[in-house]
């Protein structure tokens, strides 16, 4: 029996890409005493480069962007300060994400958020995208002392909404620290595609759009019903 469906946050259900195209964009307006003397879509998108989907945290790309680009009249730490305070006005959910929640919620299953990187950071995007009433856990790295693909985040989450890793369904875009790793956990995976990755081979499941969740749900249900 499927008790529970567990997501992950950037790339999933955050529209990141979109989102971090979008702070940028803001920020070099906000900022334009400082970053004016730079062609906004050459900002953008060197900025997005050394982010490296997320993997590189902010420090070092404001560092070396402050060099590249010759910036004065701010710090890094400034510009760092700001992403952190105003990431959240930025962001993006992708589609069907409210509605996808409701149904989920209406059939009565639990949910679960487990997401990398810094509790008030993901906190307050969370909150942007007016979803963290939904979830009855959400486990973010920072708080657990614990960091995906490590399989055991993943079981403390199960935990936490009152279910078994067996009963539980994650869905996530990463095809190692969302899909095997979860797998490794007792999960059943879904693969949401990102284009960065070509394929997730461990995966039970492979969506486009998150509307898509229900009917792969309805299928796994229906395979447990004719055993």
């Amino acid at each position: 029996m499927i008790r529970a469906v567990l997501f992950d946050l950037d790339g999933t259900l955050l529209d990141r890409d979109s989102s971090l195209k979008r702070f940028v964009d803001m920020q070099h307006q906000r900022w334009g005493h400082c970053l004016g003397h730079i062609p906004k879509k050459a900002f953008i998108n060197r900025f997005v480069e050394l982010d490296a989907r997320g993997y590189v945290w902010k420090d070092a790309v404001y560092q070396q962007l402050m060099d590249e680009f010759g910036i004065q009249g701010a710090t890094w730490e400034e510009l760092l300060e700001d992403y952190v305070s105003q990431f959240h006005q930025a962001c993006v959910p992708f589609p069907n994400l409210i509605e996808l929640l409701k149904e989920l919620q209406q059939r009565e299953i639990e949910l679960g958020l487990i997401t990398n990187g810094f509790t008030a950071l993901q906190m307050s995007n969370i909150q942007a995208l007016g979803i963290e009433r939904y979830f009855s856990s959400i486990l973010v790295s920072e708080q657990e002392g614990l960091r995906k693909p490590d399989h055991r985040i993943f079981k403390v989450a199960a935990e936490r909404l009152g279910v078994a890793p067996e009963e539980s369904i994650y869905v996530g875009d990463h095809p190692m620290n969302d899909v095997q790793a979860s797998r490794e956990a007792g999960m059943r995976a879904i693969w949401k595609k990102h284009e960065y990755w070509e394929s997730a081979i461990h995966a039970d499941a492979v969506i486009d759009d998150l509307s898509e969740l229900i009917g792969v749900l309805e299928n796994f249900i229906d395979i447990e019903s004719s055993k």
